[in-house]
């Protein structure tokens, strides 16, 4: 089953998450960021090259319009594939363990795996970032040494920052399954 819903960012834009149920005990939750605005693009582009050529009017240098072009194509492509993510991806399997993945606009992925063993909880956390108050998703993992201790917080979802109502929903899903999970293994 597959289900759509809109909600907003911090800055107030809009996010789309798209939860889909395979079974009790897998999930996955897909969080697309608005698209790349041609508008701004060029908004940038036209005034990088408006600077470049009021130098050119100033030096009759031609080689400033070449690189102005030059490290306006290299910054593009620089962002669009180091830098801008159009889709986020939470993918929770009770059995195996949790997935994040990372669309950029370029096509590239970057993907993290994390074994269900290694995972305490997940839970919602806040900070504070320019001068507001945040919420975050993020994965608590068992300490190897210490199994009551924690070794590491995993933010999810760090490109979106998406609001509190929308984590909300990811974190009721994330919390049936790891139920779920101890409810179905074998108690010692």
């Amino acid at each position: 089953m597959e289900e759509e819903l809109s909600f907003s960012d911090i800055y107030g834009s809009r996010l789309a998450l798209q939860r889909r149920y395979y079974s009790p005990s897998c999930r996955e939750f897909c969080l697309s960021c608005p698209r790349l605005s041609l508008r701004s693009l060029t908004a940038v582009t036209c005034s990088v090259w408006l600077a470049a050529y009021s130098l050119f009017t100033l030096c009759e240098n031609s080689m400033i319009l070449s690189a102005a072009i030059f490290i306006t194509l290299i910054g593009l492509l620089g962002y669009l594939h180091f830098v801008k993510i159009d889709q986020e991806t939470l993918l929770i399997i009770d059995s195996l363990g949790i997935q994040m993945t990372s669309s950029y606009a370029s096509g590239k992925e970057s993907t993290t795996f994390i074994e269900m063993g290694k995972v305490k909880d997940v839970i919602i956390n806040e900070a504070i970032y320019m001068q507001k108050v945040i919420y975050y998703l993020c994965i608590l993992l068992n300490d190897p040494v210490e199994p009551d201790e924690i070794s590491q917080v995993v933010p999810v979802f760090q490109s979106a920052k998406p609001r509190l109502d929308c984590l909300i929903e990811v974190y009721r899903s994330c919390q049936e399954i790891l139920a779920h999970r101890k409810a179905t293994s074998p108690s010692p």
